[in-house]
Formats: C-alpha cells, sequence, structure tokens
C-alpha cells in the first residue's frame, strides 16, 4: 500500500480520537465482521456481484488491518513475505500445481 494512503488511514483514525476503541481483539473482530460483509456480496452467486459493493467492503477489511498492522507495530511486507516463504515450502509447485489439497494431503 502506498504511504500516502497508510497516512490517511492513520489519519482518520486519529482525527476521530478512536485509537482508544481499537484493541488488537477490536481490531481482529472488526476484520472478520467486514469480512462476512465481503463474503455476502457473493451469497447467491458466484457470478453476479455489485463490484462497488465488493470494492467498498474490500477496502473496510484492508483498513482495519492496516489499522491491526499498526497497533502491534508490524511491518506488513515482512509479514506477508514470511508467510509466503511459509507457503511455498508447504505447497511445493511440483506437488500443488493444479491442485486445490491441503498441504497434508499432497
Amino acid at each position: 500500500m502506498k504511504e500516502e494512503t497508510i497516512k490517511r488511514i492513520r489519519k482518520f483514525t486519529e482525527d476521530r480520537d478512536w485509537d482508544q476503541f481499537h484493541t488488537p481483539a477490536n481490531l481482529a473482530k472488526s476484520i472478520v465482521i467486514e469480512g462476512s460483509e465481503l463474503l455476502e456480496c457473493f451469497q447467491w452467486s458466484d457470478e453476479e456481484y455489485d463490484l462497488n459493493h465488493v470494492k467498498e467492503e474490500l477496502a473496510d477489511v484492508i483498513v482495519y488491518c492496516q489499522d491491526l498492522l499498526d497497533k502491534l507495530g508490524l511491518d506488513i511486507d515482512e509479514i506477508v513475505n514470511a508467510k509466503m516463504e511459509q507457503n511455498e515450502r508447504k505447497y511445493p509447485v511440483a506437488k500443488a500445481k493444479g491442485r486445490a489439497d491441503k498441504y497434508t494431503e499432497l
């Protein structure tokens, strides 16, 4: 995410004095709640959905994720790359390509 976008998210929270409500647990709950609202966009059809509504709900998830990163002092690149290294070990291309099986089933 661009630094200017991160600063905008931080300013939005700061201007409203909402940091006091942003405990890690509350932010994690909010991510799941917004994720459920995102899933609701696809409730009755995998093909027919309102893209604008999807974008709004996805943005809500991302904003809360950034808030949680800030609250925990985490760097998004660091944690995503660490997880990708783990995933690459669990799902080697030779075994996982074209398959949706869990790593324990490869």
